[in-house]
Parts: C-alpha cells; structure tokens; sequence
C-alpha cells in the first residue's frame, strides 16, 4: 500500500484528521503539522500533489517536491473565481493546464497551534 503524506497548518484541525484516522483505520497515511506552501521536502519527491486551498502562484517548493513524470493539481488565484491549474513535471520543465474554474479558501502561510 502507498503511503499518503498530508501537510496541516491549523494544530486542531490535524489533531481531528488523526484521530478520524485511527478510527478508520487508516494506516498508510503520516501527517505532519506545519506550513503547507513548504510541503514536506524530507519525504519527497511526490508522484501526485494535491493542493486544498488556492495560491497566488505556484509555490516554488512544491513545484521542486513533484517527481519527474509527476502531477500536481492546486487552484491558483486571489480572487472569488481560481483556475484548477494540473502541472505536470517533464524533466527540469513543467506544463501546465486550466482544467477548471473553482473556488477555494485561500492558502495560507505560517502554523496555528
């Protein structure tokens, strides 16, 4: 079974994602409290991304985590209406496609204890 890694900036909320886990019994995924826009370069590089929350930008640090042959799917934009940007990574290049029009919460940097 693969393993699933998860980035949660917000302490309560990865404490309740955990316990959902274990009652689950979910056991091929590691969580970690910390700034999602950072991903979790230790454990990378990743075949897929998937961002919950949208971007100004493509961050620089997940674009550098996505394995070569991977893909990362992340709503990029400020406004009320984002782009579903699908990035996939072809050696040192990425492409890039609008799959979707969407609207996410904003990502946010930093950790709230």
């Amino acid at each position: 079974m693969e393993t699933v890694y998860t980035v949660e900036r917000i302490s309560g909320l990865a404490d309740r994602a955990r316990e959902k886990f274990h009652l689950l019994n979910v056991t091929n995924v590691r969580q970690k409290h910390d700034d999602g826009n950072l991903g979790w370069s230790d454990e990378g590089p990743f075949d897929a991304i998937l961002v919950t929350a949208a971007s100004r930008g493509l961050p620089d640090a997940l674009l550098e985590q996505l394995a070569e042959g991977g893909r990362m799917v992340i709503p990029v934009g400020d406004g009320d209406v984002q782009e579903l940007k699908v990035i996939d990574r072809m050696g040192d290049a990425w492409q890039q496609e609008t799959a979707d029009y969407v609207r996410f919460v904003p990502l946010v940097g930093g950790i709230v204890r």
